[in-house]
């Protein structure tokens, strides 16, 4: 390093290819001091005004906004935020016209200034050295500095590196014919750049400070080595005037004779650059607070009255410094305007779009002195434009293959290590803009690897899907597998324990019991209607013999039929309770009793069902007899009493037997501690005896269904009072059967609290 560094102090310096001189025209903008222009009515901040992503807008429109106020952010290291350049209200968030090459237009936050000019709260930090290198650095970023000299990368994320720096080039050669911001910068605010040095030396201690200036800025020359004079490992290198002299890669070859390498950055070989204007901006953030609101824009071409430096608010719309430098249209046969200089600059598609930090220059130029370009022409294949690359790249079969959309190829022969800086295109004699093919090659690339990427994330994501579906079937898999190996291994067990029998057979009658709960409900709602019903019927009877109206011969023999149906049900409902006491036994008792059990409560319910069927067959009959139209006489009178007083006599019986059968399904439960066989014995009778009662009570609803029908064949006179007599012994037998009923309801209630 110290022979490099002697070298270049003697004035010896390397070259590097290629390279042209146009004509530098820079005298139209650097004869007078950089000026301030009056604020426009709208003010145009776009979000992204360098390489890498945007910001999240931190204000919404109708609010006020003061000079310097953040206006976006993002955690991201590849975004900075940008700033309010004047206070105002946000009138509008969208859209708008980009100073970028494909005119497409971008997220804008449209600013209308109220003239006051009222700052922010700033914090400026004059003690740097004292602080943290990274407190410094994100103060750097916080101000929304980004390199103000090229393509824009951020600035906080160069310094941030953690390579050893040999040599830190501050980059003030402004190669690019019209420019001259960085020339009157460099000469009115040395000191400031100075400081901006010496901030970049305290976080990146480099071994030495080389300061490039063109050979054609002697003044710049003068007030940099003024300004650096008590640092001698500050030295200010005046390089030949040679077009692209300022592109970093050539820069670093003129004065290091390093090369770097393909794909690789300027800190693969030691170095670090960053431009002057990036420079004051650092000066300003770190001792006044200010972030980046501002810089200094050449404006010039021979179609402007006023060339010449301003400081520029970031957002000002180009027709603003159009009209502030007194354009005349009349030199333009098609309004043509120039972000940029003439090599590397690109037509703008609008005058609305705004300056940002990246705008050095606004070339509006003559028609005499920059005549529109001629109709391209076919490649004569004379290799100028080889001889001309200072990268060594071969132009004319980029221009080929990027012509013919063979991007491939186009890559194969290097075609991102072009810096566009135009040189091919100056020399071509078919007036090809070889520039411009470049360009839109590199786009399409770019574009086929993001869709590439989003393809191949879609794809990881995929395939780690299926593996995982796989995985969560493995594990299933393998849990159903240990499941039947517990479950064969528990069955190849013996067990000789008769506890362990006993409670496996428990466990396994009451799963049975519970699986075959839900089939019980049904039933549950069958018995609930009959019983509603057989209320409802006796219901309705009493109210007809309240009513005292005189009962025809018909009514009789109805009478006794429904206290015979009255008495079927609460047959039945006292065989269900008995069954149920039985099943309740059973099951507490776990013995193989309960097999028997089962088949006898499922005998006794067949024969109950085939007892109600019979005796409602029997009751239809009786229905259906003929009647006769004859009187009745006092003989059929005398034969109805008797009829119902029997059927009294038999709901009572069924009355009587449903209590008792009952009281036997209450005390079942409390005679757990007898064994099975007498479980077995009670069970059998119990059923046997509810069979009896079933068969007695149709004989006897057969007989008196038959008396009632003969009776109907007699004509008599009706006896009033045998009647009243008859109704109220109906009504009493009803009254009875309807006793009957609630005590074995309440009876089967008590034995199934569920």
């Amino acid at each position: 390093m110290e022979s490099l560094f002697n070298r270049l102090k003697a004035g010896r310096l390397f070259s590097f290819p290629g390279g042209v001189k146009p004509p530098e025209r820079k005298a139209l903008s650097n004869q007078t001091a950089i000026a301030a222009l009056p604020l426009p009515d709208k003010l145009f901040v776009s979000l992204k005004q360098h390489i890498g992503v945007e910001g999240k807008v931190q204000v919404k429109e109708g609010d006020k906004v003061l000079k310097g106020q953040v206006l976006t952010a993002s955690p991201n290291p590849f975004a900075v935020p940008v700033h309010a350049p004047t206070s105002g209200t946000v009138t509008r968030i969208g859209l708008h016209a980009a100073a970028h090459p494909s005119g497409l237009p971008e997220q804008t936050i449209e600013i209308t200034p109220d003239g006051l000019g009222q700052w922010t709260t700033l914090s400026p930090i004059p003690n740097y050295a004292q602080l943290p290198k990274m407190k410094i650095i994100e103060a750097i970023c916080n101000a929304g500095i980004s390199g103000m000299g090229g393509a824009g990368f951020p600035t906080h994320l160069k310094i941030s590196s953690k390579k050893d720096v040999e040599f830190l080039i501050i980059n003030g050669v402004e190669c690019e014919p019209y420019i001259t911001a960085d020339d009157r910068l460099m000469r009115e605010h040395a000191w400031q750049i100075r400081q901006g040095i010496d901030i970049l030396v305290h976080l990146l201690n480099p071994g030495a400070v080389l300061i490039a200036i063109e050979e054609n800025k002697p003044e710049a020359i003068d007030a940099m080595r003024v300004a650096c004079k008590d640092q001698s490992r500050y030295l200010v290198c005046p390089i030949p005037t040679r077009y692209p002299a300022g592109g970093e890669k050539q820069l670093i070859q003129n004065l290091l004779d390093r090369e770097v390498p393909r794909k690789g950055l300027p800190i693969d070989v030691g170095v670090i650059m960053q431009n002057v204007g990036t420079c004051y901006a650092i000066a300003d953030a770190i001792f006044s607070g200010k972030p980046l609101i501002e810089r200094v824009v050449t404006l010039t071409g021979e179609s402007l009255q006023a060339p010449g430096n301003y400081w520029v608010p970031l957002g000002t719309p180009v027709y603003h410094l159009l009209n502030q430098a007194k354009y005349v249209s009349s030199l333009q046969q098609k309004k043509r305007i120039i972000m940029g200089g003439p090599m590397m600059g690109f037509t703008l598609h609008t005058d609305l779009a705004p300056v940002v930090k990246t705008s050095n220059c606004v070339l509006v130029p003559s028609d005499q002195a920059m005549p529109l370009p001629p109709d391209e022409q076919s490649c004569i294949r004379c290799a100028a434009c080889a001889d001309a690359c200072p990268a060594s790249l071969l132009p004319q079969q980029l221009y080929w293959h990027a012509k013919a959309n063979e991007l491939e190829r186009a890559q194969d022969f290097n075609l991102f290590d072009c810096i566009e800086c135009g040189a091919c295109a100056y020399v071509c004699p078919s007036d090809i803009p070889l520039v411009h093919y470049y360009r839109r090659a590199k786009a399409d690339i770019r574009i086929q690897e993001q869709e590439k990427q989003k393809s191949d994330k879609a794809r990881q994501r995929f395939e780690a899907r299926n593996a995982r579906l796989e995985r969560e079937a493995e594990e299933r898999k393998a849990k159903h597998a240990e499941a039947a190996e517990r479950r064969r291994q528990a069955m190849q067990q013996p067990a000789d324990n008769p506890q362990d029998k006993i409670a496996a057979a428990l466990a396994r009658v009451q799963a049975k019991k519970q699986a075959a709960q839900p089939d019980a409900v049904p039933e549950a709602n069958e018995d609930k209607v009959a019983a509603a019903i057989a209320r409802a019927k006796a219901k309705r009877e009493a109210q007809q013999a309240q009513t005292g109206e005189p009962a025809k011969a018909s009514a009789l023999a109805d009478d006794p039929k429904k206290a015979q149906v009255a008495s079927a049900i609460a047959r039945a409902k006292a065989k269900r309770e008995a069954q149920q006491a039985q099943t309740t036994e059973t099951v507490e008792s776990a013995s193989p009793a309960a097999s028997d059990d089962a088949e006898a409560a499922k005998k006794a319910r067949v024969a109950a069902a085939v007892a109600r069927a019979k005796a409602k067959r029997d009751a239809e009959k009786a229905d259906d007899a003929p009647e006769s139209d004859a009187q009745p006489a006092e003989n059929a009178q005398i034969d109805d009493a008797d009829a119902a007083k029997k059927a009294r006599v038999a709901a009572a019986v069924a009355k009587a037997k449903a209590k008792r059968d009952a009281e036997k399904a209450d005390d079942a439960p409390e005679s757990d501690a007898q064994p099975a066989e007498n479980a077995q014995i009670d069970d059998v009778d119990a059923a046997k005896k509810a069979r009896v009662a079933a068969a007695l009570a149709k004989a006897k609803a057969k007989r008196d269904a038959e008396k009632a029908a003969s009776t109907t064949e007699t004509n008599h006179q009706p006896d009033d009072i045998t009647q009243v007599d008859d109704a109220e012994a109906a009504k009493r037998a009803r009254v009875k059967a309807a006793v009957a009923r609630a005590k074995a309801k309440k009876a089967q209630q008590q034995d199934d609290p569920s």
